[in-house]
């Protein structure tokens, strides 16, 4: 059976990563070519410890461990000083960290680079290791121990943020009191990013385009957060959050943050605390905030309602004419991309044309009303002259057009911060925010109220049992917890 190997590289700035893989030749091909994002970026690199194990399972629980261990501990490793290791160990709570599982013999170290002859058909398709934890890697401000949430989210800590958004989208009664108390402290903080939602059908190449344009983003000097939202099963409850894998590059750079989230039930393509999720993202310093929402149809719109600019993503052949005027999404849309334009230009083309025809009739037709804000929580989307929408194509794979989607990105926000209006849809967005929260609030009370809990159960038996219409159920329940006139 092929061994499953452990590694360690010496990146050129320093910093060491982690991986593993059943063939080393090809994956120091990979490293050396630059394809595996991390080290692309801080080459030379030096392979300088491996070990074999039995199982992909024992191999990738010890890269795991190692990736949590500190510095020092890695050298240890290095050097095949297990007493130093455990001495290590004992000097940070006493766990003993176990020895990989080894072949025979002790684990390969070697000083010296494996520069290995090009292996043909070398494929991507090994899973990419994540690099060492950032309290390693040189420049990065770090919570000190004994340091509130608050300090690490504001020194941009991704573990702080992840920590704080987890915090956010718990259900617990004690930690949204403490969510709260969080995200008031942080509000001062926020608002200084610009927020992109983009949205699009499932498969229309959303994750691949915003790692091409996270990439070109921090190339530019700015720093990228991505909230990927990811649909919650109706059978399970459970939810994959796959995103993150598709992103390999921009996943790994130390100035990106990306937070899969589970849409758990929560409808319009988006996840029920991800307006909570980027004001984390604004206080911890990153200038442009990314919503990827599940793939969507013709009506799912919420994204719009939460960031102050809505893109969505199109393919090629996607439909007619009358099949875009349908699309309620396209009215809301501030741009439109038809990505994937490499494979048919021509239908490109075509499906352009169609749409700035369907961007056109919506402008005749009462599309220069103003955001409102109503009671109910529902917020339509800021249209005036100052913007008309554009569409645009390019090829993601290819990383083709992101610059020009760029340049109109840009000119977007110039125009709409001048004329004074990108504040005022997030003042309205923001009352918008207060109510969906006053619905959600209500709605639990409701299940929680006594005089609900006590009938519930007999009301649920006589309508499944048909002795009782749903609409009486509903408004003698509202008539108990005193909602009902």
């Amino acid at each position: 059976m092929k061994p499953f190997h452990v590694y360690i590289l010496r990146c050129g700035d320093g910093t060491y990563y982690t991986g593993h893989t059943d063939d080393v030749e090809a994956r120091m091909q990979q490293h050396f070519n630059g394809l595996i994002g991390y080290t692309a970026t801080r080459k030379p690199v030096e392979l300088i410890w491996r070990g074999e194990f039995e199982s992909r399972e024992g191999a990738l629980a010890f890269e795991q461990q190692i990736k949590g261990w500190s510095r020092a501990k890695k050298e240890a490793l290095m050097a095949g000083d297990w007493e130093e290791i455990q001495a290590l160990a004992a000097s940070h709570g006493g766990l003993r960290q176990a020895q990989p599982e080894r072949r025979g013999a002790q684990p390969e170290h070697t000083q010296k680079s494996v520069r290995p002859e090009p292996v043909e058909g070398l494929t991507q398709g090994l899973r990419q290791a994540q690099p060492e934890r950032e309290e390693a890697q040189p420049g990065r401000k770090e919570a000190q121990p004994g340091r509130t949430l608050l300090d690490g989210v504001l020194q941009g800590n991704r573990r702080a943020m992840a920590k704080a958004i987890t915090l956010l989208e718990s259900t617990r009664a004690d930690h949204r009191a403490q969510a709260d108390e969080l995200l008031t402290a942080l509000l001062p903080h926020t608002g200084k990013s610009f927020r992109l939602g983009i949205s699009g059908v499932p498969g229309v190449g959303k994750s691949t385009f915003i790692e091409v344009l996270g990439l070109y983003l921090i190339a530019q000097g700015h720093r990228v957060a991505v909230l990927t939202i990811d649909p919650s099963s109706t059978v399970s409850g459970g939810s994959i959050l796959g995103d993150k894998t598709r992103m390999e590059q921009l996943s790994v750079h130390e100035k990106a943050f990306i937070r899969p989230s589970p849409s758990s039930g929560t409808l319009g393509g988006v996840a029920e605390k991800t307006r909570e999720a980027m004001l984390v993202c604004e206080a911890a310093g990153y200038d442009v905030v990314i919503v990827e929402t599940v793939g969507v149809g013709q009506s799912e719109t919420a994204v719009a309602g939460m960031t102050d600019m809505f893109v969505l993503m199109q393919l090629p052949n996607a439909g007619d004419d009358l099949q875009a005027i349908k699309k309620g999404v396209m009215e809301l849309a501030d741009l439109v991309v038809i990505n994937k334009a490499d494979i048919d230009p021509d239908a490109a083309t075509r499906a352009q044309a169609q749409i700035t025809s369907a961007l056109r009739l919506f402008t005749q037709h009462g599309r220069g009303a103003s955001t409102a804000s109503t009671g109910s929580g529902q917020a339509g989307s800021a249209r005036t002259e100052v913007w008309q929408p554009q569409v645009l194509q390019l090829s993601a794979l290819k990383a083709q057009g992101v610059d020009a989607f760029w340049q109109a990105i840009t000119k977007f926000r110039a125009a709409r911060t001048a004329s004074g209006q990108l504040q005022g849809r997030r003042q309205q967005q923001a009352l918008a925010w207060m109510w969906e929260r006053i619905d959600s609030g209500l709605k639990q009370a409701f299940r929680q109220h006594p005089a609900v809990k006590a009938q519930l159960g007999e009301v649920i038996k006589e309508v499944e049992q048909g002795r009782l219409p749903a609409s009486t159920a509903a408004r003698q329940l509202l008539q108990s917890a005193g909602t009902e006139n």
